[in-house]
């Protein structure tokens, strides 16, 4: 139950939302949901729930994972996650998110990678962050067939460089490098841009020049839909949230609950009850019995 009222779901099926659809929104102004997932049973639950973009963000490496950052993991725990929730969507646009040290090295490496993804999760797209020689990185693998989301501002995969996980952006010269990357992302042919952890006024500045939709978390309003991380917004993920966070459920404490119910009826023999058991015939029981009785 969200803690901000009830919500309509979506109840009669849609068709597959397409790169043409995105577009067409960003034309006519209508925003573009976007959400995490990471396995089958999330896959469905945003599926179900009418978002227009699923991510299979890097993000996963702490949330589901257990790393303490994005960085560690790898191609193969990527593919895995992104094949499962393939198998779980029907209608949103699918995007896996490249990992760190999968595409950086050379275009050659990107376009490999970004290959292996779309053959083998069935993903519709890859994202791969910030500007600099990603720009490349991201002409190459657009060249090679493959539709590619930019991502600027705060970039998981560098937070170190930049100073962790803060706000970027906060003077002019360095929001004008935020800009500069995302309309050299833009001219690179991404699709979508990312823009994470910036001042509303830097998006609302560079605007007016971004002709692909963009996709903000932490960057105001302004941007032509919104992402946020599935355990983030219902409240799942353990820890502070950041700013930008807006939760919508408490599902963490509910879980919670849920399993110490079952622990303690277990422990005090209230679990499991009659009902939760088979039975057999009574004259199939006795024999049982007696065939037991003679080993």
């Amino acid at each position: 139950m969200s803690v901000h009222g009830a919500a309509s779901v979506p109840s009669e099926p849609r068709r597959k939302v397409t790169f043409a659809d995105l577009a067409a929104k960003k034309a006519t102004g209508e925003p573009i949901a976007m959400v995490t997932a990471y396995d089958h049973p999330t896959a469905q639950i945003v599926d179900a729930g009418g978002v227009d973009i699923v991510l299979v963000g890097d993000s996963a490496a702490m949330t589901v994972l257990g790393y303490d950052s994005t960085v560690p993991v790898t191609i193969d725990e990527m593919l895995m996650l992104t094949a499962a929730v393939r198998r779980g969507l029907s209608t949103p646009l699918l995007v896996a998110d490249l990992p760190f040290g999968s595409y950086e090295g050379s275009d050659e490496l990107a376009v490999a990678t970004a290959q292996r993804f779309i053959k083998t999760t069935g993903a519709d797209a890859v994202k791969i962050e910030r500007g600099g020689t990603s720009i490349d990185r991201a002409r190459a693998i657009v060249a090679a067939g493959i539709p590619v989301m930019g991502h600027v501002g705060l970039t998981p995969q560098t937070a170190a460089v930049l100073g962790g996980y803060r706000s970027q952006g906060r003077t002019a010269d360095e929001a004008l490098a935020v800009c500069r990357a995302a309309l050299a992302l833009q001219q690179a042919g991404c699709f979508a841009v990312v823009f994470e952890a910036i001042p509303s006024d830097v998006t609302e500045a560079v605007m007016p020049l971004m002709q692909v939709p963009v996709i903000g978390i932490g960057a105001g309003s302004g941007t032509d839909g919104q992402v946020l991380v599935f355990h983030d917004l219902l409240g799942i993920y353990g820890g502070r949230p950041a700013k930008f966070v807006k939760q919508y459920a408490r599902l963490r404490s509910v879980m919670i609950e849920g399993v110490a119910e079952y622990a303690a009826d277990v422990r005090t023999g209230g679990y499991p009850a009659p009902e939760h058991g088979y039975s057999m015939a009574p004259e199939e029981s006795a024999r049982l019995r007696e065939l037991l009785a003679g080993l």
